[in-house]
Order: structure tokens, then C-alpha cells, then sequence
């Protein structure tokens, strides 16, 4: 039969909608035999009220947005759980949307969000976005953004991210303690700011110590993925003068490498160390298992949704933005020496 509306019930009952809205809402202009009329063929019926409708009929749809690059890793997928174990106990329901790393995909998801009025937007930008104006339009809108993960340099709106630059610095300055003179970089694509941050955390660590920087050790790969990375590693690997080190900008990335080195018969470590970026939960059980840097992922879900929440909960009265940066923590394992 399809879905109960108020209409089906008005129309066995020979009453006007709107009277059976009121009786379902036990409004005092209802009479008591009408109402348990109208709550006895609803409750007959099936019939179920239209959230949605109602939502909107109080200019609040009770839906946040989150918009993610991917789900397919283990960080994005953590990200999303953690926001939804915040929302929980609330009565906003959580709408994930993917951009697949492209700008005009997250522009046209936003543009989603909007005609369905959610209340906020949680959102990691793609590797593609260098302008934000689709989200200053819904900030103007009075829809709270706040940014994690990926910064968003100069737009105003709450941003947890990462330290990058420092968990960086600190992973190639232990491959230099370690011995390594010849350390390689495995970078993300150009335009994402955690690419640009574990760059200059990789160049400023070789300069403090006075290791020359040699631009064939530093290659972008297209994309975060494995498959990406293992192009990449077989470039470095196959040079002349091979690293004898590799800074990956990603767990993906840095399995990839251990990937290539094993089919070249490379030891690890022994001959190469690698050190990854994310601490995936298969990063500690592969062979040999892989250095990295530790980023408190549920950390980083939690607070975003909790800093949205206090928003659309009014808590936040005054328009002041939060910037909120986690420190990160190395992890040495089998696929770099220790120090």
C-alpha cells in the first residue's frame, strides 16, 4: 500500500487533515473521542510521521553533512565512526557524502546539503580545493562549517587538524639519527595542505642537519592510494643513486614502498628504512611492520562533531572560531632501524 500519510487516515475517518495532525499532537481544540479515533486506525495503519516534514515545518531539518575525500582508508572510515558515536544520544542524524578528491564533486555536494537544509557541514576538503567559496555560501546561509583533517588557509570557520609539520620533522629527523643519509619523499598531490605540511617538515628536518636536498628523492604521486604509491617507489628505487631511506606521506603509501622493495630484493631495514603517516591498524601486523607517525584519529571526529554540536545547540553565541591542532606521535617498528 505504500507509506500511511495523515490523508490516508483523514479520508477513512471523513475528517479534514488537519484534523487528524492536531489529534496525533493531542491538541486541546480535538475532542478525547476523536482523538482515540484517529490514534486507534493510526496505530492500525502502521503509520509512522514524516520526520522530515515536521523538521522542515520548524525551519530545521535535524541533518549534518559530512563530506570526506574517500572512505576506502581506515582514517576517513574512524572519522565518520567517531563522529556518529557523538551524535548518538542527539537527535541529528549524520548524511555522509564522498567527493572523490575532486573540487567540482564537493562543490555540487555542498550545493546537496543545501537544498536539504541541513544544520552544519563537517568537512575534509579534497586535493583538488584551493578555493572555498562554496563553503563561505553556506556559512553566510547561517549553516555552522567546521574543517578537520585538511586546513582551509583563509577561510574563517572552526578547524581541527593535525600537527603535520612537527610529526613529520620528527619521523626523517630518527631516519637521520638512525644512520640514513640519503632519504626519499613519497609526497601526497600538491594542492592538499597535509602534502605541503609533511614537505616542509621532510626539508627542514635534512637542513637542520645539514643533509643536502636533492629534488629526484622528492616525488608527488597523483593520488593517497596504494596502487599510486607503487609507481611512485619504483621510480626512487630504480635511481642510480637509490635512497637509502623513504619518508612516505601515507601508511598506503609507505606499504607500497615496502611492496616494491621486497620484489627488488631490497633489505628492510637493513638497506632501506621506511617510515609511514597515519598509523592504519594494518600498518603493526604486516611483514616487516611498518614505522609511522600516529595521529589520534577518533580525537580528531570527536571534537569537530562536539564543536558543530555546540553551535547548533547555541552554546557558541558569539561567531569566535576554534583552531584546534593535535600533536602526533612516532612509532618505531621493524621497517626503520632505532635510534
Amino acid at each position: 500500500m505504500g507509506r500511511i500519510t495523515i490523508t490516508d487516515i483523514a479520508k477513512k475517518l471523513k475528517v479534514a487533515p488537519s484534523t487528524v495532525s492536531r489529534a496525533l499532537n493531542n491538541h486541546a481544540s480535538i475532542s478525547e473521542k476523536t482523538k482515540n479515533d484517529v490514534i486507534a486506525l493510526a496505530e492500525k495503519l502502521n503509520y509512522e510521521p514524516n520526520i522530515m516534514a515536521i523538521n522542515l515545518l520548524h525551519r530545521k531539518s535535524n541533518l549534518i553533512g559530512v563530506i570526506v575525500p574517500h572512505i576506502t582508508s581506515h582514517f576517513y572510515s574512524a572519522i565518520i565512526t567517531s563522529i556518529q558515536d557523538m551524535l548518538s544520544n542527539t537527535t541529528f542524524n549524520l548524511m555522509v557524502c564522498i567527493s572523490n578528491e575532486s573540487f567540482e564533486e564537493e562543490v555540487l555536494l555542498i550545493q546537496k546539503l543545501e537544498k536539504l537544509h541541513v544544520d552544519g557541514v563537517l568537512i575534509c576538503t579534497s586535493s583538488e580545493t584551493n578555493n572555498f567559496d562554496h563553503l563561505k555560501k553556506m556559512q553566510n546561509k547561517g549553516i555552522p562549517v567546521v574543517v578537520f583533517d585538511r586546513d582551509c588557509s583563509g577561510l574563517k570557520a572552526d578547524k581541527v587538524l593535525v600537527d603535520c609539520y612537527s610529526g613529520s620533522f620528527e619521523a626523517v629527523e630518527s631516519l637521520i639519527q638512525s644512520g640514513c643519509k640519503k632519504i626519499a619523499h613519497l609526497a601526497g598531490p600538491q594542492n592538499s595542505s597535509t602534502t605541503k605540511q609533511r614537505l616542509n617538515g621532510y626539508l627542514d628536518a635534512l637542513k637542520k642537519n645539514k643533509i643536502p636536498i636533492i629534488k629526484e628523492y622528492i616525488h608527488h604521486v597523483s593520488e593517497f592510494t596504494f596502487n599510486s604509491g607503487i609507481k611512485a617507489s619504483e621510480v626512487l628505487l630504480k635511481l642510480k643513486n637509490s635512497p637509502d631511506a623513504i619518508f612516505a606521506v601515507n601508511d598506503n603509501i609507505a606499504i607500497a614502498a615496502i611492496n616494491v622493495a621486497k620484489k627488488m630484493s631490497i633489505k628492510i631495514p637493513e638497506e632501506l628504512s621506511i617510515v609511514g603517516f597515519n598509523d592504519d591498524p594494518h600498518s603493526s601486523f604486516m611483514t616487516p611492520s611498518l614505522s609511522t607517525v600516529l595521529q589520534p584519529i577518533f580525537s580528531i571526529g570527536m571534537l569537530s562533531a562536539r564543536i558543530l554540536l555546540h553551535h547548533l545547540k547555541g552554546v557558541n553565541t558569539k561567531i569566535e572560531f576554534r583552531h584546534e591542532v593535535f600533536k602526533t606521535e612516532l612509532i618505531i617498528r621493524e621497517s626503520s632501524k632505532f635510534l
